[in-house]
């Protein structure tokens, strides 16, 4: 067990006797949307599809990001320096998230953004630290891509902190990849 397990294993036993007075994120009934989970579009279908069967499709890395909810170290990432117009998409399914439009230097380390594209991600409430925050992750796949805060810019005062490993990046006039299944 390394260090990072054992605190959220730690902090999550702490945590056990608070859970129940705490609120949590109810099950919308959108079809896109894993246990527990919370949708803004039933559009997206779900992909039937267990995380192995992304392992051959998505790097090492992304696959630790994506399906077992790991977090890349801060500033690792070159999209959090990505500039150009464009499209940012899930790494595993493709499906477009975030457009360039919307992304801003929150000076944290990793891509951020002020809003998802509507109806492609779906969000879930995450005690591994005690508090609650905000998960978010693909509305398809249901690749982890982040958490949602509140200390955002204006108007919307959101910040998608995102995985950079976790999207891939399209740049504008080129074509979008095909949705993978």
């Amino acid at each position: 067990m390394n260090r990072r397990n054992a605190l959220q294993t730690l902090t999550t036993l702490v945590a056990l006797p608070w859970l129940p007075a705490c609120s949590r994120a109810s099950d919308t009934g959108a079809a896109a949307a894993p246990a527990g989970a919370k949708t803004a579009s039933s559009k997206i279908v779900r992909l039937n599809r267990p995380a192995a069967a992304w392992w051959d499709q998505v790097s090492p890395a992304a696959y630790r990001m994506l399906f077992e909810e790991d977090t890349e170290p801060s500033f690792s990432s070159p999209l959090d320096k990505e500039k150009r117009d464009g499209t940012f998409v899930c790494a595993a399914c493709h499906l477009p998230l975030f457009d360039s439009a919307h992304k801003f230097d929150s000076g944290t380390g990793w891509p951020s953004f002020t809003r998802p594209v509507a109806g492609h991600i779906g969000t879930k409430k995450d005690f591994k630290l005690v508090w609650p925050r905000t998960e978010y992750h693909c509305a398809r796949c249901g690749g982890h891509q982040g958490h949602v805060f509140d200390d955002g810019p204006p108007p919307r005062g959101e910040r998608w902190c995102n995985n950079g490993v976790a999207l891939a990046f399209v740049p504008k006039g080129q074509p979008l990849p095909a949705l993978r299944s």
